[in-house]
């Protein structure tokens, strides 16, 4: 797993715990229940453990959401919740 979500619950952003080599892409993908991409993010790593935070999500609507991260041909598909 290169990738840990520090909760699973957010109402304004997600904090991404990276453990991936310096120097790698990674790509997530932000959907919502019905498959919609809502947003996309793209980082090249710095150090091998960082952490990012992905602000601006407070505009999206409450619900279920799925995060997926890709970094080359490795697949992390997360489920979240926005709530109040």
């Amino acid at each position: 797993m290169f990738a840990k979500i520090k909760s699973s619950i957010f109402i304004d952003a997600l904090q991404l715990q990276l453990s991936t080599p310096a120097g790698s892409c990674l790509r997530g993908v932000l959907k919502d229940d019905t498959g919609s991409v809502c947003r996309t993010i793209e980082k090249n790593t710095i150090s091998a453990s960082e952490v990012i935070t992905w602000n601006g999500l407070n505009d999206l609507p409450y619900g279920r959401y799925t995060l997926e991260l890709s970094q080359g041909e490795d697949l992390l598909r997360l489920n979240l919740v926005k709530r109040i």
